[in-house]
């Protein structure tokens, strides 16, 4: 046996065994790997390979994996370093089809792919399947023909939620049949939603097994999931299904609508609520952060538990090496997006910035269109906003457009650096135009504008005539602060009887019961109901502020103004934000006296005081333009006519500063001590406030607290470089991963080979190179990731000088072909550099 084999023999052992196969007899079994199997191939399987068949009559076959009752499972075809796996395809299959085995591993020790030869072809994992999930597979026996002859009619549905719903008289009454579906909340699918069903169901009679949705926020891609998925149990095409969130607060939401919706027939858990038993669902949900922090999906999952994976947001949710996640799986894969990719028809992307966010969303839209196999740009089915106006299921906003002499500067040239904050509140500096933005922005006269405007212009309940419900979002936390505050001030004085600092609420990650605020503002009882109207349902609290918990997928119908006073940097934040007031709602209110009031939503407005609109659609036509007063004495904006007192409206200064004390560190506290971990596990896990953060998942919030009680205080003086040190890390470490220790998520700190390694099998996962090609790339995007010295000679194209680059050769260089561009380009976007520092 030469060394390669025997190198990749050793690593495909190691897998099997991390897998829980066993070679030896044990506590937890019999062994049930048998090596080097001797086969006859049936006469059959020989007369098919014409004069070479004296050869090939007797095989070996490397790794025979058996079930739990010692019968022929899996076959694993295993082949050197520097072959292809695939070149054992033939060979393995033969095998497999003498040993009656439907299952096939082809691997080379750095490249694995599962074949299931009822299903089609072999798909790269970088897991090997356990038993347990094999067995599950095994039960899952797809057949597209029956996936495509299922009739789907638009009470799909409603069968699952009531069988017997057509025996209601308020059904078997027209007048009080849409009522009467109101009041049960049966669900009929839209014409629409039936053609995106009945679109997948072609696809998969055409041999598809990827799909993807692009459908407008607002048209009801949940509930079209819920159709994909009964469509996929009902017809045998799925054993269990995993539903991929992209936020916290989506995952409850996402549950809740597939229970309304199928609970009658399937069972649906989230996964971090039912870690022992969620093997009896047939509908996972979970986000797929929780996935990819700390590569979890590999220890929680097996690349065959799942049959069909839909990625809702897919854009976001298994953008940049979170598709790693994605992939990981085997199985049927849906995706559903609201970003179309013509949003950026405009885009040149030979002329824009590296720096600008647009032209990392540009590729990821790309990416997504090629992950589900719509290379060309036509997604499997595609309903964007303006068909949903068309066919009065949605309603375009009335965009106002009021600049102040800053945001005017929005379009120039000049470039400036603001830091923005994600929904998670993790800071990341944008470059953009002004520099002096910042300072600006957060003068108090800029906000008083921004306030004082929307209340004058925002739209009115139509039946109450107050503030219509609104939601603002900020740049930061801070600003969310800040905003809240001084709209609070001002609805107390406007309308003095009927606010108690409730008018408006900061929904930011940093709250306590953010989450729930949002379910309230929805449900319309957040601080209780109005004061402006006795009995009429709507929430006292009329504004929510944030900076991006209520972007994606959240869904309050009744939202009259979405109000930007923020710049907003990706396109797809941009059109999530803008679906949160395209839904179509009624209105009604009964008085004492038993008149009904009703009115339907017909418009919604969006405020936009930085230009946001003409920065994505280019030259925008506003259907509103204010003019405002400069904010400074200089400036280039055009001051208007439009008379703001805006100090007429007395804001609080903050509170002053009333003790300041000092701590001098002893000596003990500057020591680097070797049992600093344990010391801080000890005190940090009985902490019941960072606990209750972490087991929510508010990992921000966490991180806040930890620093906020214990970083370089006296307790434990702990910070991230004294821990790194203490751990003997030969890397940096965040508080994050700090933290998932502590309470358990993970066993120890990963060494920064370990990381690279997990980094490099993302990378394959997502762009499935040749074999021949492997080691190359794994051995390039390390030394780009750890070397200052080699990305300079990479960047640089200074490509002579890896003659004297001992890590890698020019001659290694150009094997790599057109790997060279997608390594950078791939570790510039997805890979923190600074990590492995």
């Amino acid at each position: 046996m030469s060394q390669k084999e025997s190198q990749a023999r050793i690593k495909i052992n190691k897998l099997l065994e991390e897998a829980g196969w066993r070679f030896f007899d044990s506590e937890a079994g019999a062994a049930n790997i048998t090596l080097e199997n001797n086969v006859k191939i049936s006469k059959h399987d020989v007369d098919s390979l014409g004069e070479n068949y004296e050869k090939t009559l007797n095989g070996f076959i490397d790794f025979l994996l058996l079930d739990d009752r010692g019968f022929p499972f899996v076959v694993l075809e295993a082949k050197k370093e520097d072959k292809d796996p695939l070149d054992g395809k033939e060979q393995a299959r033969r095998y497999a089809q003498s040993q009656n085995t439907r299952f096939v591993i082809l691997s080379n020790g750095n490249l694995h792919y599962f074949w299931d030869l009822e299903r089609g072809n072999p798909e790269v994992i970088i897991e090997l399947p356990t038993q347990e999930s094999l067995k599950h597979h095994q039960t899952f026996k797809p057949d597209n023909k029956r996936l495509a002859a299922e009739e789907v009619k638009d009470n799909y549905i409603v069968l699952t939620q009531n069988p017997k719903y057509k025996e209601d008289p308020r059904y078997q009454n027209e007048g009080e049949r849409k009522q009467y579906f109101y009041d049960e909340g049966l669900r009929i699918l839209r014409p629409y939603q039936l053609r995106a069903i009945h679109a997948l169901q072609k696809a998969a009679e055409d041999g598809k097994d990827r799909f993807l949705f692009e459908m407008a926020t607002g048209t009801g891609k949940t509930l079209v999931s819920a159709a994909v998925i009964k469509l996929f149990l009902r017809t045998g095409n799925a054993k269990r299904i995993l539903f991929l969130v992209d936020r916290l607060e989506l995952e409850d939401q996402a549950r809740k609508n597939f229970v309304r919706y199928l609970k009658n027939d399937y069972t649906c858990v989230i996964y971090k609520q039912n870690r022992d038993d969620w093997r009896r669902a047939e509908i996972i949900v979970t986000t797929v952060q929780s996935l990819a922090s700390q590569d979890k999906y590999k220890k929680l999952f097996s690349p065959t538990d799942f049959d069909l994976i839909i990625a809702d947001e897919s854009h976001r949710a298994i953008g940049g090496n979170s598709r790693a996640v994605f992939e990981f799986f085997v199985g049927y894969k849906l995706g559903l997006t609201a970003t179309p990719k013509n949003y950026l028809k405009n885009l040149d992307p030979q002329r824009v910035s590296q720096k600008d966010p647009r032209a990392w969303e540009r590729r990821q839209l790309l990416d997504t269109y090629k992950t589900f196999g719509c290379e060309g740009g036509e997604p499997t089915y595609r309903y964007n906003l303006l068909d949903g106006v068309k066919d009065g299921f949605l309603i375009n906003p009335i965009v106002t457009d009021a600049r102040t002499d800053i945001t005017t500067d929005l379009l120039s040239d000049k470039g400036y650096a603001v830091m923005v904050e994600d929904e998670n509140g993790k800071e990341e500096e944008q470059m953009f135009f002004h520099k002096d933005f910042e300072k600006k922005f957060f003068s108090e006269k800029t906000n008083k504008v921004f306030c004082k405007t929307f209340l004058e212009t925002a739209l009115k309940d139509p039946i109450s005539g107050e503030i219509g419900k609104s939601v603002v979002f900020c740049v930061s936390q801070a600003h969310a602060s800040k905003a809240t505050q001084m709209l609070n001030q001002m609805a107390s004085q406007l309308w003095q009887d009927k606010y108690n600092s409730d008018f408006a609420v900061q929904v930011t990650s940093n709250i306590a019961d953010a989450q729930q605020f949002t379910i309230n503002f929805a449900n319309n009882n957040l601080n209780g109901h109005t004061h402006w109207l006795p009995g009429y349902k709507s929430s006292k609290t009329r504004v929510c502020v944030t900076v991006g918990m209520m972007t994606t997928g959240y869904d309050c119908q009744d939202i009259l103004n979405v109000v930007l006073m923020r710049p907003i940097f990706s396109p797809t934040d941009f059109i999530q934000i803008k679906g949160r007031g395209t839904r179509k709602h009624i209105f009604d209110y009964e008085d004492e006296y038993g008149e009904v009031y009703r009115h339907e939503k017909e418009k919604f407005k969006l405020i936009d005081f930085f230009a946001n609109c003409e920065y994505f659609e280019e030259k925008f036509d506003y259907d509103e333009v204010l003019k405002l007063p400069q904010i400074a004495n200089s400036g280039t904006g055009k001051g208007g006519d439009m008379s703001i007192d805006i100090d007429s409206i007395s804001i609080l200064d903050p509170d002053q500063i009333k003790t300041m004390q000092e701590n001098a560190v002893d000596l003990d506290g500057m020591k680097i001590d070797r049992k600093l971990f344990e010391k801080a596990k000890e005190e940090i896990s009985q902490d019941t406030e960072i606990r209750e953060a972490v087991e929510n998942e508010q990992w921000d919030r966490a991180i806040a607290k930890l620093r906020e009680k214990y970083e370089d205080k006296p307790q434990l003086y702990i910070n991230l470089d004294k821990l790194r040190k203490s751990e003997n890390l030969d890397r940096r470490l965040s508080w994050r991963e700090f933290l998932e220790r502590i309470f358990g998520h993970i066993k120890a700190f990963k060494a920064k080979d370990e990381k690279l390694e997990e980094e490099c099998e993302k990378f394959l996962a997502i762009h499935k190179p040749e074999s021949r090609y492997v080691p190359h790339i794994k051995n390039f995007l390390k030394a780009y990731v750890t070397d200052e010295k080699f990305r300079e000679i990479i960047n640089n194209k200074h490509f002579s000088d890896l003659n004297f680059y001992p890590a890698f050769s020019l001659e290694e260089y150009r094997e790599l072909n057109g790997w060279r561009e997608t390594i950078p380009e791939y570790i510039k976007d997805y890979v923190p550099v600074n990590s492995y520092m």
